[in-house]
């Protein structure tokens, strides 16, 4: 779907809901705790040598020596069989301060060792129920969303445009078979659903039925039109907007379902001819395409105290108004002078201007609420 292979049909990862992970590798976290657990075990091996005068061992008891010698590899020995609750009792402490340590120091020690061995165990063991606890969260959570099918180069900057216009990345779920895009939607936070978007299953888990919006940016306009026509399906109300590599094509992705198609050969194509015609030109374009910079193009409510007016008059530069569901541009005649229930494309700054304020972004009534 994206940039990567497809995975095949039978494969059991086909379908599977993956959510970006927000700790550390589980191999950092296996090497961070073998290294805990050998630091107690050195730590402990030192005191009992250090103080090997306070300790018995029955097995090199002798006449002339009844407590034993305690050498390194002895204080090893006492040290694994201590931490690992074994305790054979050949060696044991005998003077009151060998014996204080082990009460508050070595017991202690014991317990952390333990509680590290057991705990990794535990973590391991009981990864998949906390996925599928997170999994089973996000579900239930999950509603309105946003899902992006195929995250290539298109569906990322597509993803990106809408975070960066206020969407919750909690809202976006990601479609696509290839490891190489799971890898980047989790890098980029996003829940991932691993499998073929022309399956009503793989479709299924990843909510299209709840879905408000589906963007559709495989690399292959055969697969686009199966995932629309699958889309609509399951969603007759989503809206879906859907890339095609040809222009022959979008009269059949249409008629599959989208509600938007976008020729992406065709657009670059134009901004590459009108790059060459007018180097300025082409400037003005790029820029109205990137985000967060110099001008943009958006969508907004009609205020109160515009009602009434004409398109040209406004503080925003007025391209179109949306009226029942139609799209006019500003020069219309239908929409000489603007009425309630209008939508309007604009051209404005990107960030708003100590001079050019945001109509529409500070408390004021929009004419679609008022009476």
């Amino acid at each position: 779907m994206g940039d990567g292979a497809a995975t095949p049909a039978n494969s059991p990862s086909v379908g599977r809901i993956a959510l970006p992970e927000r700790t550390r590798s589980p191999w950092w976290e296996l090497g961070r705790r073998v290294l805990l657990a050998l630091g107690i075990m050195v730590g402990t091996v030192l005191l009992v040598y250090f103080d090997r005068e306070g300790y018995r061992d029955a097995g090199d008891a002798t006449a002339e020596d009844p407590f034993g010698t305690i050498s390194l590899i002895d204080a090893i020995y006492y040290t694994t069989v201590t931490l690992s609750t074994t305790g054979y009792g050949d060696i044991a402490p005998v003077s009151d301060p060998a014996r204080l340590v082990n009460a508050f120091i070595i017991t202690p020690a014991r317990i952390g060792f333990l509680v590290l061995l057991i705990g990794t165990t535990l973590e391991v063991l009981a990864q998949r129920g906390r996925e599928m606890f997170r999994i089973a969260r996000w579900r239930k959570n999950m509603g309105h969303h946003v899902v992006v099918i195929g995250y290539g180069t298109k569906g990322r900057s597509a993803v990106e445009t809408l975070v960066n216009n206020g969407l919750d990345r909690d809202h976006v779920v990601v479609v696509d078979p290839s490891p190489v895009a799971m890898a980047d939607a989790h890098a980029d936070q996003l829940a991932v659903v691993t499998g073929d978007a022309t399956r009503r299953g793989v479709l299924h888990r990843a909510g299209v039925g709840e879905a408000d919006q589906v963007i559709i940016t495989t690399g292959r306009d055969d697969s686009n039109v199966l995932a629309a026509l699958t889309v609509r399906q399951l969603n007759p109300d989503a809206w879906i907007v859907a890339a095609v590599s040809e222009q022959e094509n979008a009269p059949l992705m249409r008629q599959s379902g989208a509600d938007s198609v976008i020729t992406s050969s065709d657009a670059v194509g134009r901004l590459l001819g009108l790059s060459t015609l007018s180097p300025t030109l082409g400037s003005v374009m790029e820029d109205l395409l990137t985000y967060g910079e110099g001008l943009e193009v958006a969508e907004r409510e009609l205020l109160v105290n515009e009602v009434g007016m004409p398109p040209q008059s406004l503080p925003d530069q007025v391209i179109a108004v949306v009226r029942d569901e139609k799209v006019y541009r500003y020069f219309d005649p239908v929409v000489t002078l603007l009425a309630r229930g209008d939508r309007l494309v604009v051209v404005r700054p990107a960030k708003e201007l100590p001079w050019a304020p945001r109509p529409g972004t500070h408390n004021e009534d929009f004419a679609s609420d008022a009476d």
